[in-house]
């Protein structure tokens, strides 16, 4: 088949990117005609609350990325659209994780179907944002008017779609696959050498891009929780930019007397540094107050590392609770008791034992699979 997957990616950076371009990946080892979309302006820079929107690393050598999109401007919408409509594709993949794109993507899928050829299949991530806004109710059901179908990464976005879609085409859920292209997996004591840490010590790692509906504030009560009950404390590592006030954070740190037990890099990591992280964390944690899916779960499968998610969202049906971590209540005392089981009762090798058995459901191919499923409805 001929494929043209429309989102984010390379010269572009971060989760969603390497999502698209390991997407792209799968279809074409299947033996499909791939070409990625990716934008020539993504967000303007006042939206942007980062330090780049842009990757350091090398443009990948086995994929056609080319850039077509701007979010801002309906001429390009339209003149691209109407590309695409001559071009044909047999599926145009768009992938959706919030509203400000609706009408760049609905706008396109729209002039596309006209060719009655192209089926439009979108992959989204997030079909109502965890920080609502006006423009949610404005562009999301533009969006979906503009669908053959949907693959969704949980089962409560695809409950979200359904409250959008009036035509109710052809939807699925798939869950997120294991983002298994960061190399393999590194020992603690070598992990722990390339970050200078101590290998003795015991670490929490809190991974990503750090926002409020993360619960970064959540797990640092918990760490004051432990801390109150005499629990002698890991050292909570976050890596991520901070796209909101640090300071806050900063003072939650200073208010438990913590500055000791938390490492923070308020910085984009880059993938080479994954395996590092990683391996030497011994516990994943992510006290979201909201979510869908999360890629940092598929990252910890991929290096076999137990979690602890809070049970919102779609991250509950991925965490078996007592088995490969904790999906727990967002709450700081429910944390803290799942991070002084784990560390008390030295669960960490039955978690990974059971996490070696569950990575397999995660492969790429059930992906692709799930959007021939809709295409052939």
């Amino acid at each position: 088949m001929k494929i043209t997957i429309l989102g984010t990616a390379y010269p572009y950076r971060g989760g969603l990117a390497a999502f698209n371009e390991r997407l792209a990946r799968q279809f074409q080892a299947e033996g499909h005609q791939v070409e990625v979309l990716t934008f020539t302006l993504q967000y303007p820079s006042f939206l942007f609350p980062g330090k780049t929107q842009f990757s350091s690393e090398k443009a990948p050598s086995d994929l056609h990325i080319a850039r077509a999109l701007n979010s801002c401007n309906p001429c390009n919408w339209i003149s691209l659209g109407r590309r695409l409509r001559r071009e044909a594709p047999d599926m145009l993949i768009c992938c959706y994780w919030m509203s400000f794109m609706a009408p760049a993507f609905g706008t396109v899928c729209r002039l596309v179907r006209k060719n009655r050829h192209t089926r439009c299949i979108s992959l989204v991530h997030n079909m109502l944002p965890h920080e609502p806004s006006l423009l949610d109710k404005l562009f999301s059901p533009y969006f979906v008017a503009a669908q053959d179908g949907f693959v969704a990464l949980s089962e409560s976005v695809v409950k979200d779609i359904e409250k959008l879609d009036k035509n109710q085409v052809p939807k699925t859920f798939s869950p997120h696959p294991i983002y298994d292209h960061y190399g393999d997996r590194l020992p603690k004591p070598e992990a722990c050498a390339r970050l200078g840490l101590d290998p003795s010590r015991r670490y929490l790692l809190f991974f990503g891009l750090v926002r409020a509906y993360k619960g970064l504030d959540l797990m640092l009560h918990a760490m004051g929780e432990m801390k109150r009950r005499g629990f002698s404390l890991p050292t909570l590592i976050i890596a991520g930019e901070f796209y909101e006030d640090e300071q806050k954070y900063r003072e939650l740190i200073a208010r438990y007397s913590i500055e000791n037990e938390v490492i923070l890099h308020n910085e984009f990591i880059a993938d080479a540094l994954l395996p590092a992280y990683f391996g030497a964390a011994d516990l994943i944690v992510q006290p979201y107050k909201s979510a869908t899916q999360s890629g940092v779960t598929q990252v910890a499968f991929h290096f076999e590392k137990p979690m602890l998610v809070t049970n919102v969202g779609g991250l509950g049906e991925i965490v078996h609770h007592g088995k490969m971590g904790y999906a727990v209540d967002p709450d700081p005392v429910a944390i803290a008791d799942s991070v002084i089981d784990f560390f008390s009762a030295d669960r960490s090798a039955a978690f990974t034992d059971y996490l070696r058995r569950e990575k397999v459901k995660y492969e790429w191919n059930r992906m692709t699979a799930a959007f021939f499923s809709v295409y052939k409805q």
